[in-house]
């Protein structure tokens, strides 16, 4: 598997959602380690230097799943801002965070209830960085 990349500030603003979700209580451990794991392997890096086709925190993506093709398109945020009415998606979600840090055309593995599938990423409608939104 190819190692991850996130940006300085997402790294920093995602341990501190964690943090502030585990004092809450509003994350499961479980969730939280496999997030923390993901994160401590990325290769972390400037906001002005992460690649246009890396998936980062507030990125609007277009994914589909191998097992079916159905595709889907949603934006990963942070758990205050996720509204699935408005297909944003909590990067506590276990499917934010399995894209975070990746590139188009990756395939990732994803368990579900009836058992592994891959996600593949299809398209980045949106990138902050790529955008110059620097701030989000």
């Amino acid at each position: 598997m190819e190692q991850i990349i996130i940006t300085k500030q997402d790294s920093t603003r995602i341990h501190n959602v964690i943090r502030d979700a585990k004092l809450n209580n509003s994350i499961k451990k479980e969730d939280a380690d496999k997030l923390l794991a993901e994160l401590h392997s990325a290769k972390i890096v400037a906001s002005e230097d992460i690649p246009k086709d890396v998936v980062t925190m507030n990125s609007i993506v277009k994914i589909h799943f191998q097992n079916n093709k159905n595709s889907v398109q949603f934006q990963i945020v942070y758990p205050h801002l996720a509204n699935i009415k408005e297909n944003k998606i909590s990067i506590f979600s276990s499917v934010a965070s399995a894209l975070i840090g990746y590139r188009v055309h990756d395939e990732i593995d994803w368990l579900i209830p009836s058992g592994m599938t891959k996600i593949v990423i299809d398209e980045i409608i949106y990138q902050p960085e790529a955008a110059g939104d620097f701030d989000l």
